[in-house]
């Protein structure tokens, strides 16, 4: 049995081999992450440890001990979206939306290394897929939300 810090809440999770995808999704019951490829190639399962985006298919949820874990359910604050999840509203960018915490977890950590991306940088720093192919639209929001300054709140 380990402890995980989850969105700032503590959780028990049974397994510290479990991947940290199915503890977040079936002790924690968060289920805004999604399981996509259940190899971290695909991105649908991105989370932050300590601010990091890691694909949680893959890590074991013992890597996550003493660290805090910040889901999609976790980066708005107080009720209020986070900036990226209004970029993406705002660019029309959800089509299914499968893959959209997973490419908003993704922009945040992106946006923290890189607060006044390019298109170009953008383009090379997301590794995210989308199978609706909403590429542009999801650069534009990304962009929008570096342009109007509010990558302090990532």
């Amino acid at each position: 049995m380990i402890k995980l810090s989850i969105n700032g809440a503590i959780h028990e999770i049974d397994d510290p081999n479990m991947p940290l995808l199915w503890a977040i999704r079936e002790q924690a019951g968060l289920t805004g992450t999604k399981f996509g490829c259940g190899a971290g190639l695909c991105g649908c399962c991105t989370v932050h440890i300590d601010g990091e985006a890691v694909r949680s298919c893959i890590t074991p949820a013992g890597d996550a001990v003493d660290k805090s874990v910040t889901t999609i359910e976790g980066l708005a604050s107080g009720g209020v979206p986070h900036p990226l999840q209004e970029a993406f509203v705002a660019e029309n960018v959800p089509q299914c939306g499968y893959c959209q915490s997973g490419q908003i977890m993704a922009a945040a950590a992106f946006l923290q290394e890189n607060p006044s991306p390019t298109d170009e940088e953008i383009r090379e720093g997301m590794g995210n897929l989308c199978r609706c192919g909403t590429y542009l639209r999801i650069q534009a929001a990304i962009a929008r939300a570096a342009r109007t300054g509010t990558e302090e709140k990532l």
